[in-house]
C-alpha cells in the first residue's frame, strides 16, 4: 500500500509540474504577442492610416455635395430664367385674339371705300404698339405662307388642289402663329395644298 501511494504522489507531482510549465509558456506567449501588438510604431502606422482614409472619404463626400450644389444653382438659375421668360406667356396668348380682331378690322377697312381714314389709322397704331410691346417679351409673329407645311407649327383646317405649289405648300394663313422667345405660342391656322386629280394619275403612271 504504501509504494502505491508513493507512486501516485509523484505521479501527482509530475502532473503539477507539467500543468505550471504550459501556464508559464501560455503566460510567455501572451506577454510576447502583447509586445507585438503595443508596439508604439505600428500602432501609430495604423493610426495613420485609418486618418488618410477618414480624410479620403471626407473629401470625396465634400466634392461630391460640391458637385450637387453646383448642379443645384444651375438648375435654379435655369428655372428663374425660364419663369422670367415664360411669365407673361398666358397673358400673351389670350392677347393674340385682341391682335387678330384688329388685323381683321384692317382687311375689312380696306375693302371698304366709305371707312373712316382716321379711325383706321387709329386701329393700325394701337396694333403696331401692342406687337412692338409683344416684341419686348419675347413674343413675335413667324412667317408661314409659301413654307412646306410643319405639324410642329401649323395647324392644317383644310387643304386644297393646287398644281402651282409642290405638295403640303400653305397657300393661306387663316390666323397667324406666335412664338415666345423660343417656344410656340400658338400655331398658326393654314390651309394647305394638295395634289389635283392629274397630278396623282401622272405619279401612278410613273411609278407602274
Amino acid at each position: 500500500m504504501g509504494a502505491k501511494k508513493k507512486k501516485i504522489e509523484i505521479h501527482t507531482e509530475n502532473e503539477e509540474k507539467g500543468k505550471q510549465k504550459k501556464t508559464s509558456k501560455k503566460i510567455d506567449s501572451g506577454k510576447k504577442d502583447k509586445e507585438k501588438t503595443d508596439d508604439p510604431l505600428k500602432v501609430m502606422e495604423a493610426r495613420l492610416e485609418s486618418m488618410e482614409q477618414e480624410s479620403k472619404d471626407s473629401h470625396d463626400r465634400f466634392l461630391r455635395v460640391s458637385a450637387e450644389f453646383e448642379n443645384y444653382k444651375k438648375r435654379a438659375a435655369r428655372e428663374m430664367n425660364d419663369f422670367r421668360k415664360f411669365a407673361n406667356e398666358s397673358f400673351a396668348k389670350a392677347m393674340l385674339y385682341v391682335v387678330d380682331n384688329l388685323d381683321r378690322a384692317i382687311e375689312s377697312s380696306s375693302d371698304d371705300n366709305h371707312s373712316n381714314s382716321s379711325v383706321v389709322e387709329g386701329v393700325n397704331m394701337t396694333l403696331k404698339e401692342i406687337l412692338k410691346i409683344f416684341g419686348q417679351f419675347g413674343v413675335k409673329p413667324f412667317e408661314s405662307l409659301g413654307k412646306i407645311f410643319d405639324p410642329a407649327v401649323h395647324q392644317a383646317v383644310m387643304q386644297e388642289e393646287s398644281d402651282d405649289h409642290p405638295e403640303k405648300t400653305i397657300l393661306t394663313e387663316l390666323e397667324k402663329g406666335y412664338m415666345i422667345h423660343d417656344r410656340l405660342l400658338r400655331p398658326a391656322m393654314v390651309v394647305v395644298s394638295k395634289r389635283t386629280d392629274s397630278q396623282n394619275q401622272e405619279k401612278q403612271a410613273q411609278e407602274e
